[in-house]
This record gives C-alpha cells, sequence and structure tokens, in this order.
C-alpha cells in the first residue's frame, strides 16, 4: 500500500475514534507520514461542552477534559500505527488551537530521529526557536526540524526543562505548568520571523511536551 494510501487509512480511522470518544467526530483529519513523524492535522473539532467552557474561559477545564479523553486514545491510536502501518511509535506530542477548534498530533516514530532533512533556512529556524527557548525555560541541548509536507514545519526540541519546573512537575502542577508554558511559549513564537523566511503565512503553532523525558515538539502549520 502506498504512503498516500496509509495516510488516508489513518486519517479514517483518527477520525472514527475521536467521534467515538468524544461523542463528536472533526470535520476532517489530515494525516502526513514521513520517516521522523507522523502527523494528524484535525480540523473544527469541538463539541457545545466544550464551547461552553470556553465560554466561561474555562481553558484548564477544557484541557483537563480533553486531557483525560487523550490519554485512553493514544494508546489505541498507536496500536493501530503498529499493526496496520506496521510503524512503531517512541512518543505522541498534541495540542489544540482552540481560537479555531483545530488540533495537532504528532507521533515520532522510533529510530526516527536518525533521519535528518536539511533545507533552506534550517539553522535560522533553529536560532529563533532556541532564543525563545531561552526566554521561555533554557537553551536547549538539541533542536531538530524538518519538513512533513508542504505546509508544516516540525521542530523538537531535547533538554529545556530548568528545575523549578521539574520540582512543579514533581509536587503535582504538570496541567497548570503546560497551560502556562504553552501561553508564553506561542506569544513568542508570534514574533518570529520563520514565517517570513519561507515566504509563507502562519495558521497556526502547535506545541506540547514530554516532561519525562524533557522533551518537545512544536508544529507550524501555513496557509501557503
Amino acid at each position: 500500500m502506498s504512503t498516500i494510501d496509509l495516510a488516508g487509512q489513518l486519517s479514517s480511522y483518527t477520525g472514527r475514534l475521536l467521534r467515538e470518544r468524544f461523542g463528536r467526530g472533526p470535520e476532517s483529519v489530515y494525516a502526513s507520514i514521513a520517516k521522523q513523524c507522523i502527523a494528524l492535522h484535525i480540523r473544527n473539532f469541538m463539541g457545545p461542552v466544550e464551547r461552553f467552557l470556553l465560554s466561561k474561559e474555562e481553558e484548564q477545564a477544557f484541557r483537563y477534559t480533553r486531557e483525560l479523553l487523550m490519554k485512553s486514545l493514544l494508546p489505541e491510536l498507536s496500536s493501530y500505527i503498529k499493526d496496520e502501518l506496521e510503524i512503531e511509535v517512541a512518543e505522541i506530542f498534541y495540542d489544540w488551537g482552540i481560537h479555531n477548534a483545530s488540533g495537532m498530533i504528532v507521533a515520532l516514530i522510533k529510530g526516527g530521529e536518525a533521519f535528518t532533512d536539511e533545507y533552506a533556512g534550517q539553522d535560522e529556524v533553529h536560532n529563533q526557536i532556541n532564543e525563545v527557548s531561552r526566554k521561555v525555560q533554557r537553551f536547549p541541548d538539541l533542536t531538530t526540524s524538518w519538513w512533513i509536507n508542504p505546509r508544516t514545519l516540525i521542530v523538537k526540541r531535547e533538554g529545556i526543562l530548568i528545575p523549578l519546573e521539574k520540582e512543579l512537575i514533581d509536587l503535582g502542577y504538570e496541567n497548570t505548568l503546560k497551560t502556562t508554558k504553552r501561553k508564553m511559549e506561542k506569544r513568542y513564537l508570534e514574533t518570529t520571523t520563520i514565517s517570513q523566511l519561507f515566504g509563507k503565512e502562519l495558521a497556526d503553532i502547535y506545541v506540547d511536551w514530554d516532561f519525562d523525558k524533557d522533551n518537545s515538539v512544536i508544529a507550524f502549520t501555513f496557509n501557503s
């Protein structure tokens, strides 16, 4: 089966899985498969209860609810990718664009770190990402990036947590820390010139962390 066929199959499965878990499916799921990762871009995905929470400015309650449901969903998604696509997932990251009911799931492929893609402007992308990381937490030990499709740039950072953050995680403030870091990082990331660097219009930025492994993934999506 071709990569395009596998991506279509994965898109359909993910849409059904989200519908089963959340009671409402997204308008669309667009899957991309590369050597380093799989990305699932989810559009128009928000139920009436979640809209109510956000209307009451309860973003943390919204994210906590989705966090619980995603924790039950992700093992099934990983198993499906392994059984049907014969790809073993190492880590999964996800984030939601609340302003437009969108989302992104990024599954890093086991052994995918061995593949490096070079592209024009990569060094400048890493410089700007590292500077944002330095302002919000600390300079990463390692930054890598690749285009998974013409409209989606994936950036992975390793070694960015500071001692205070690690202590907060140990005390059980993981969800609060993620919510705070997302808001701060996105504000800084929106001020970078990464979109201008490629002559593209920025659509969304998605950010997530694996605190246990001290890794983070950023996904930039562009309109053109």
